[in-house]
């Protein structure tokens, strides 16, 4: 039952963030070879001003054992 979350800034479309899920449904499907009906997919908008508190700080900063691909920007915190 794999349950996929996607932290993104606002400004997408709705037809972006339809592709996007459907993008990374499909993927996950192929790649674990799961039913499609077990996957779920959330998109959560979080404003620049948000992110080092929201995002960087418990899902990046805090659980680096479990990125398996690490973003290449700048601490937003310096």
């Amino acid at each position: 039952m794999p349950h996929v979350i996607v932290n993104l800034y606002p400004g997408r479309s709705e037809e972006q963030k339809r592709r996007l899920t459907e993008a990374i449904a499909k993927d996950v499907v192929e790649i674990i070879q799961c039913p499609a009906s077990a996957v779920s997919v959330a998109l959560e908008e979080v404003p620049p001003a948000d992110w080092p508190e929201k995002v960087y700080r418990p899902d990046i900063l805090e659980k680096q054992s479990t990125l398996y691909l690490k973003p290449g920007y700048k601490n937003p915190f310096e």
